[in-house]
């Protein structure tokens, strides 16, 4: 008897230690725990309070996941899965333990393209439904080119939710108040327009965008302040992280930090004034997408730390100081192409490896 259990603690052993491995980092080493694999385009990853999870697939499928076993909810909206756009972000409201209700972004079918849109829905018990499904915004006019529908959504201190949009391909639009493309938006929870926004009552502006001028914002979260923070692709060069603050404009096209893929100057330099600069601009492009700012629970020499995932050179950036800069690169095998990065309830750091199909966990 006493030899099958020996063999049975054998086994279990050798099978969390198929899917934990270790990365060296400045916290010293950090164990990554395989959460859920043979994912399909994963875009994004939501926790909830029990510790099953939802992430999301572009192409339009949300799964539940539990103890490892996934399954598909079924009553997600009609996507547009077209370049890339589809099924985008998914994200948990404060309250998701009375209401239920999460928010997902994605492309929606329109009559010449498809905009950017935010839905609301409540999450069955068993995690196998969403019902009562409501598209609460959406970006129109959309566009018809399959690029830079940004789509991460934040729910802010005070229960607005920020949205981020991107220029859809077309640089001059984030110049233009009478779209939302290339913003940051703010509305509230049913859709509405809070009435504080910066532009409400402005004639033709479109009174839902916070800040303005940004090109592909894939990345947001909030820090310990309540302050809202972006990571946004560049073109070639240019790949920016942002504080947006209401009413503010961030220059794309008109300035940037990178060249057009040609290699040509993009609009008037670097600088002008009225416009604002980047925390933090990176030049090569990593092609930075989710962003995460940390509490510090399980480590505290990481508190307020800002972590972004590079899509390009597969690591982990690790963002500090004043002014911020990249101060460590967390690389593994696992890092393939990080599409998003969450902090967990217990503290641990969550990404989604695009290159393996997988949802990851880093805890000391």
């Amino acid at each position: 008897m006493f030899r099958v259990f020996m063999m049975i603690l054998f086994l279990s052993l050798s099978a969390v230690s198929a899917t934990a491995q270790t990365l060296p980092t400045s916290a010293g080493n950090i164990e990554v725990t395989k959460m859920v694999g043979g994912l399909d385009t994963p875009w994004a990853v939501g926790i909830l309070p029990d510790g099953t999870f939802l992430v999301t697939e572009r192409d339009g499928d949300l799964l539940f996941v539990r103890n490892g076993k996934t399954n598909t909810v079924r009553g997600v909206p009609k996507v547009a899965a077209t370049g890339q756009g589809g099924l985008l972000d998914v994200t948990i409201p404060r309250d998701f333990a009375q209401s239920r209700e999460v928010f997902l972004t994605f492309s929606k079918p329109q009559n010449q393209g498809a905009g950017t849109a935010v839905a609301v829905a409540r999450l069955s018990e068993n995690g196998k439904r969403l019902t009562n499904v409501r598209v609460i915004y959406e970006a129109t006019p959309g566009g018809s080119g399959g690029r830079h529908f940004g789509s991460r959504v934040v729910e802010a201190r005070d229960g607005t939710l920020f949205v981020t949009i991107g220029d859809r391909g077309e640089p001059d639009s984030a110049q233009d108040r009478s779209s939302p493309m290339g913003s940051v938006i703010r509305i509230n929870r049913n859709g509405s327009i809070p009435a504080d926004n910066p532009f409400v009552g402005q004639s033709n502006v479109k009174p839902e965008i916070w800040s303005f001028g940004h090109r592909n914002p894939q990345g947001a979260a909030l820090d310990a302040r309540g302050r809202l923070w972006v990571s946004e692709h560049g073109a070639r060069g240019g790949d920016e992280v942002n504080q947006p603050r209401a009413g503010r404009n961030y220059g794309w096209p008109v300035i940037s930090y990178g060249t057009h893929y040609s290699g040509q100057k993009i609009g008037e330099g670097t600088a002008k004034a009225g416009l604002e600069q980047p925390k933090l601009f990176w030049d090569p492009s990593i092609a930075p997408s989710g962003l995460l700012v940390y509490s510090g629970k399980l480590l505290p020499q990481w508190k307020g730390d800002i972590f972004v995932g590079s899509l390009k050179f597969d690591y982990i950036a690790r963002l500090a100081g004043n002014p911020l800069r990249e101060v460590e690169q967390i690389k593994g095998p696992e890092t393939e192409r990080v599409r998003d990065i969450v902090e967990a309830p217990d503290g641990s750091i969550w990404f989604i490896s695009v290159g393996k199909g997988a949802v990851y966990r880093m805890a000391p």
